[in-house]
């Protein structure tokens, strides 16, 4: 069997095991961070893996981070097909009686929804999300209603919406985990936020009785402009939530997930997400398996035009591992023994199963390279004949 120059393979042929999904991994701290905000996490997008936390299930205001939520659901309505882009949104007076931060909407005043989208991101325009909210929903309580829905679908059992923007309000709390939680699921599923998450400075235009005139938006994330490989996501502050930031960042394919709640000032949220993202950086890294299609060994066919079929890997995948483990990442390769033919290509028969320290960190599965075909009467004739 070829080795692949990312791992050392050990092979153990078995009876094809039941799919099963690796679930996200909890590490241990590996040192004091010694952060001064309430409650943070670290987290890397693809496996969801915890890489570092503090009080991250503490239930605190959440500010203008709440807006994650609102992003994913305005992603959501746009790919289901509720509006296009350029379409053009007309605010109503709830929208643009909105204080804190905010693009200065008037009522009547109509925006497309992309620029309102980049409003929000940029921004952090509570106006913004209103409008849109109402956009997608009829109202604002009734988009808050989703939100909650969506909140339950993923896991946020310390979350609960009462407004689209982050405003304070009663009862509007969330924690640094399931913060997480939605700003995954809003940078794996909606890459394309990032046009507006890394965009520093941009402008909009306010269309109103009183004519033309543009607006500047300056991005409320300052990791965009300090931080290599900064890919958004969201701060807030408000006099309850204090300061609080979802900061992301990429660097050599791994994207991380880095958010700190009620840290007690401007800088100190900014310093400290950037303090997680270094530790994870420094502390963990992505390794690739083989690429997708690559051919492994053969598996032995029953009833076929061929005795054996080709088998390749499905898909490419990246495994987290810990740089501190100190052991090299190996794989073992579970093979059905055989196939009965007909079979189209891309069957399942069997899967590799990555480890680090006997943990499993990761798998893909195997399938035909081709199709199996049923052999016929000539070829189990001739088959049977040379048996003979």
């Amino acid at each position: 069997m070829k080795k692949n120059r990312f791992f050392a393979f050990t092979l153990c042929i078995a009876l094809l095991l039941p799919i099963h999904t690796v679930e996200a991994k909890t590490y241990e701290n590996k040192t004091d961070l010694n952060l001064s905000a309430k409650s943070a996490i670290l987290m890397e997008k693809e496996t969801g893996d915890i890489l570092y936390e503090q009080n991250s299930h503490e239930v605190l205001p959440p500010a203008s981070i709440t807006k994650i939520m609102t992003m994913l659901l305005i992603y959501e309505a746009q790919e289901a097909g509720q509006f296009d882009w350029t379409d053009p949104v007309t605010v109503s007076e709830h929208a643009a009686s909105m204080g804190g931060s905010q693009i200065y909407l008037e009522a009547g005043e109509t925006q497309t929804a992309s620029d309102l989208t980049k409003s929000i991101a940029i921004a952090s325009a509570n106006d913004a999300a209103v409008a849109m909210a109402e956009l997608i929903s009829g109202s604002e309580e009734a988009f808050v209603q989703k939100m909650n829905e969506k909140a339950a679908e993923l896991g946020m059992e310390d979350t609960h919406f009462v407004n689209a923007c982050g405003l304070d309000a009663d009862g509007h709390v969330s924690s640094a985990y399931d913060v997480a939680l939605m700003s995954r699921e809003l940078i794996l599923n909606y890459p394309e936020i990032r046009e507006y998450t890394t965009t520093w400075m941009d402008t909009i235009t306010h269309h109103t009785a009183k004519g033309d005139s543009e607006f500047g938006l300056t991005n409320t994330n300052k990791l965009v402009k300090n931080y290599e490989g900064a890919t958004g996501l969201k701060t807030g502050s408000t006099g309850k939530a204090l300061y609080c930031l979802s900061g992301t960042a990429e660097r050599n394919g791994m994207e991380l997930i880095a958010v700190i709640m009620a840290a007690p000032d401007f800088q100190t949220r900014f310093s400290e997400d950037m303090k997680l993202l270094d530790y994870g950086f420094a502390n963990f890294a992505k390794e690739s398996g083989y690429e997708a299609g690559y051919v492994l060994e053969d598996i032995a066919v029953e009833k076929g035009m061929e005795l054996t079929a080709p088998v390749a890997v499905q898909e490419r995948i990246s495994v987290l591992t810990d740089k501190s483990a100190g052991t090299p990442l190996e794989s073992e390769i579970h093979l059905q023994e055989v196939i009965l033919a007909p079979a189209p290509a891309g069957t399942k028969v069997g899967e590799i199963i990555y480890l680090q320290n006997g943990e499993e960190v990761g798998k893909t599965d195997l399938v035909t390279a081709e199709d199996v075909e049923q052999a016929n009467f000539s070829a189990m004739l001739l088959r049977l004949l040379m048996l003979w």
